[in-house]
C-alpha cells in the first residue's frame, strides 16, 4: 500500500487540525513528507513457526505463576470449570482475529480492526484498552520474576525489577530479527520446563488432592465448589492468565513475512499449544500436590513439587531455574507487544506521535522505553495478584470491543475479501463476547476499587483523545488509509 494519503471526499483535511468531520468528529494533521519514513519496521522476519512459538511466549509465564489465585476464589472444581469457560473463549476470539488481521494486516492489531468497524473512536478504544493490558502484564510478570529470583539468589524487589527491566528494552532495541528468534527459542525453553514439571508430578497424582479444600456456607459449596458458584465467576480473572496476551500476535504483522497467511497460523498454533499446556497444569499441579497448597503461592509449580516430594528435588530445582525462563519469556514478548501497540496508535496520531520514532534498526525506541518506565513504576507496588486483574480489565475491554467489530465487517461487509473465515462466523465471535462480559463483570467482583483504579486510567486517556489528538490524526497512517479507501470506494459505489 503506498504511504501517500487518499482522501475520501468531506472525509480527511490536510489543512492543519481545523477539519472536524462528522464521521468520528476527526480531524487531520498536516505531518512532513518524511513521516513515515522515519517510522518504518523491518518486514519479512518472522514466519508461522516463529509467530506461534511469540503466541506462547507472550502468555507462558501464565503456566508458571498467577493462575493459582483463582484456586483461592472458586478451588479446583471452579477453576476447572473457569478456565473451560476463558478457554473456549480465546479459542473463538483466535479464530475471529485471524479473520480480521488476514483483512487489514497492520501493526495496530485489534486496534486497526476497531477502526475498521467502528471508526475513530472504536479503534482508539480498543487500542488503549490493549496498552492498558500489555502495559500492565510485564509489572505483574516482574513481580513474579522476582520471586524467583529470590528463591534462587535471595535476592529480590526493585533491585530485580529495574535490572529486568533496562536489560529487555536493552535487546529489543537491539534489532527486532534478533529479538524474536530470542524469544522463541527462550519460549521453547518454558515449554520443556512446564512438560518436565508435568512429568514429575504424574507418579504423584491422587483425585482427592483435587478436593482437599474444605466447603465454606456459600451458595452451592461442595468439596467440588468449594467456594460456590459465585467461586467459578471470581476465578475468571485468573483462569484468563493461561492465556492472556495470546491475542498480540497480530501485533507483528508488519514484520510477517506473510501476514496474510502467517498471523493466523500463528494465533491457531498458539492457542492450540496453551490449551493443552493449561489441560496439564490445572490437573497435575494440585493434582500431585493438594488444591491447598497451590492458591496463595507466588512460585505454584516449586510450592506444588516440594509439597509432593516432602522437600527439594533435583527435578524441583530445574524447573526453578526454567521457571524464571518462563517469565522472563512472557516478560521479554510482552515487551515486544507493548512497544508495537504504542508505535501504531503514535504513528496514526492517537498518542503523541514522537512515541513512533524509529531507529536506524528500524525499532521503535521510544514506545520501548517510555510504557516501561510506567511499568516499572506500577511494579513498585509488587501486587502481583492485583496487577493481574487491572491487566485482566484492559485485555476484556478490549476483547469485547474487537468481537463486536468482527460481528460488525461481517454485518457491514459481507463481501469483503477474507482470505481465512471463522469458522461458525458470527456464532463464533459471539460466543467469545459473550464469555469477555462475563471476566470483565467477574473482575469487578474479584476487588472492586483496583478495577476502578484501572477504569479512573481507561477514562483519563479517553480524555486526551476526547479533547486533543483526534484533532490531531494522521492520513498517512495504514489504518486511517484503510478508512479513506473504504469511504472512497463506497462513495464510487453510491454513484
Amino acid at each position: 500500500m503506498s504511504t501517500d494519503p487518499v482522501a475520501a471526499p468531506g472525509r480527511f483535511t490536510h489543512a492543519g487540525t481545523t477539519g472536524a468531520h462528522a464521521a468520528g468528529g476527526v480531524g487531520y494533521d498536516n505531518v512532513a513528507d518524511d513521516y513515515m519514513l522515519r517510522r518504518q519496521l523491518r518486514r519479512g522476519t518472522a514466519g508461522p513457526v516463529l509467530l506461534i512459538g511469540l503466541g506462547v511466549g507472550y502468555v507462558v509465564a501464565g503456566d508458571y505463576a498467577g493462575w493459582n489465585f483463582g484456586i483461592g476464589h472458586a478451588g479446583w472444581g471452579g477453576m476447572l470449570i473457569a478456565v473451560g469457560l476463558m478457554g473456549l473463549m480465546y479459542t473463538a476470539m483466535c479464530l475471529a482475529l485471524a479473520e480480521m488481521a488476514s483483512i487489514i494486516p497492520t501493526a495496530g492489531g485489534g486496534y486497526g480492526f476497531a477502526r475498521r468497524a467502528m471508526g475513530p473512536w472504536g479503534g482508539f478504544l480498543t487500542g488503549t484498552a490493549v496498552l492498558l493490558e500489555f502495559v500492565l502484564a510485564p509489572a505483574a510478570v516482574v513481580t513474579f520474576i522476582s520471586a524467583y529470583v529470590d528463591s534462587l539468589f535471595g535476592i529480590s524487589g526493585p533491585l530485580v525489577y529495574a535490572v529486568f527491566y533496562i536489560a529487555f528494552i536493552g535487546l529489543h532495541l537491539y534489532g527486532v530479527s534478533q529479538v524474536l528468534k530470542l524469544m522463541f527459542g527462550i519460549a521453547i525453553v518454558a515449554v520443556i520446563g512446564l512438560l518436565a514439571f508435568s512429568i514429575g508430578m504424574i507418579p504423584h497424582f491422587d483425585v482427592s488432592n483435587l478436593i482437599d479444600i474444605a466447603p465454606t456456607n456459600a451458595v452451592g459449596a461442595s468439596s467440588f465448589l468449594p467456594f460456590g458458584i459465585v467461586g467459578v465467576w471470581a476465578a475468571l480473572p485468573y483462569a484468563m492468565w493461561f492465556f492472556l496476551a495470546v491475542e498480540g500476535v497480530p501485533l507483528a504483522s508488519e514484520e510477517a513475512r506473510n501476514p496474510v497467511r502467517d498471523i493466523p497460523k500463528g494465533l491457531i498454533g498458539g492457542v492450540l499449544v496453551l490449551l493443552t499446556l493449561a489441560a496439564l497444569l490445572l490437573t497435575l499441579g494440585p493434582g500431585g500436590s493438594g488444591a491447598s497448597t497451590l492458591q496463595d503461592s507466588d512460585n505454584p509449580l516449586i510450592d506444588a513439587m516440594e509439597a509432593a516430594n516432602d522437600g527439594t528435588t533435583w527435578l524441583s530445582q530445574f524447573v526453578n531455574v526454567i521457571g524464571l525462563v518462563g517469565l522472563v519469556s512472557s516478560f521479554f514478548t510482552i515487551t515486544y507487544a507493548y512497544s508495537r501497540q504504542t508505535f501504531a496508535l503514535s504513528r496514526a496520531g492517537y498518542l503523541p506521535k514522537v512515541l513512533s520514532l524509529t531507529n536506524g534498526r528500524k525499532t521503535p525506541f521510544l514506545a520501548l522505553i517510555v510504557p516501561g518506565v510506567i511499568g516499572f513504576i506500577l511494579s513498585l507496588t509488587s501486587s502481583g495478584d492485583l496487577l493481574i486483574l487491572i491487566s485482566v480489565f484492559g485485555a476484556t475491554v478490549s476483547y469485547i470491543l474487537m468481537m463486536i467489530s468482527h460481528i460488525v465487517l461481517r454485518i457491514r461487509e459481507p463481501h469483503l475479501h477474507r482470505p481465512y473465515r471463522t469458522p461458525g462466523g458470527m456464532h463464533t465471535s459471539g460466543i467469545a463476547l459473550v464469555l469477555a462480559v462475563a471476566a470483565l463483570a467477574a473482575g469487578f467482583m474479584v476487588d472492586p476499587s483496583v478495577v476502578l483504579y484501572a477504569a479512573a486510567a481507561y477514562a483519563v486517556m479517553i480524555a486526551h483523545f476526547a479533547f486533543y489528538s483526534r484533532h490531531h490524526l494522521v492520513a498517512k497512517a495504514p489504518e486511517e488509509e484503510f478508512a479513506a479507501l473504504e469511504e472512497a470506494e463506497s462513495e464510487l459505489d453510491n454513484r
